[in-house]
């Protein structure tokens, strides 16, 4: 009897290590993830970062250049506007599922990398 209630404590502490142990790996794969996804955010965000600053300049530029052609700044302002509306239909009417579908496949093929 004895050695049958030997057999199921050592029994019952495999299972508990086979518990922590399976705890922990999943902690470190998510902390593996975690690392991939965030240290491939930042260098991605800084170079974001740099092309939005030259698009706002570029885009001040342009207003203000037809704004002189234009007659008032202002008129300049509302033409980049309106240019920028333009686009946004188009990207949304045309381009929008490929859009998603594309980073959407992005984020599944990093996140299951």
């Amino acid at each position: 009897m004895e050695n049958n209630t030997n057999l199921i404590e050592t029994l019952i502490e495999r299972a508990t290590d086979y518990g922590k142990t399976s705890l922990e790996l999943v902690k470190l794969k998510a902390i593996d993830k975690t690392s991939e996804v965030v240290s491939s955010i930042i260098p991605h965000s800084v170079v974001l970062f740099i092309i939005a600053s030259f698009i706002l300049f570029f885009n001040l530029g342009i207003a203000f250049w037809l704004g002189e052609i234009l007659g008032k700044i202002y008129f300049g302002f509302f033409a980049v506007a309106a240019f920028y509306v333009v686009i946004g239909i188009f990207f949304r009417v045309f381009l929008y599922k490929w859009l998603k579908k594309i980073i959407g496949n992005y984020i599944i093929k990093h996140a299951l990398k």
